[in-house]
């Protein structure tokens, strides 16, 4: 992927390497491809951390739980 908004980093060859592994495991043809997923995949996991914390503890609110008199 070479375009104007590309760039360059410098990464150590192990990191190269592990890049590459993830790359033909998840079947993309650029590590730009396997970084942008890798981010996706921490933001999602954060998010579910933050906002999964009563997953399976809360039930969903019904008219009883309004707590208001509507007569």
């Amino acid at each position: 992927m070479r375009n104007r908004d590309s760039t360059t980093i410098r990464i150590s060859r192990s990191t190269l390497r592990m890049l590459e592994r993830e790359r033909q495991k998840m079947g993309v043809k650029s590590l730009d491809m396997v970084i942008r997923e890798l981010v996706v995949r921490k933001r999602k996991g954060v998010l579910e951390e933050v906002f999964g914390i009563d997953r399976g503890r809360v039930k969903p609110f019904t008219e009883e739980d309004r707590g208001e008199d509507r007569g």
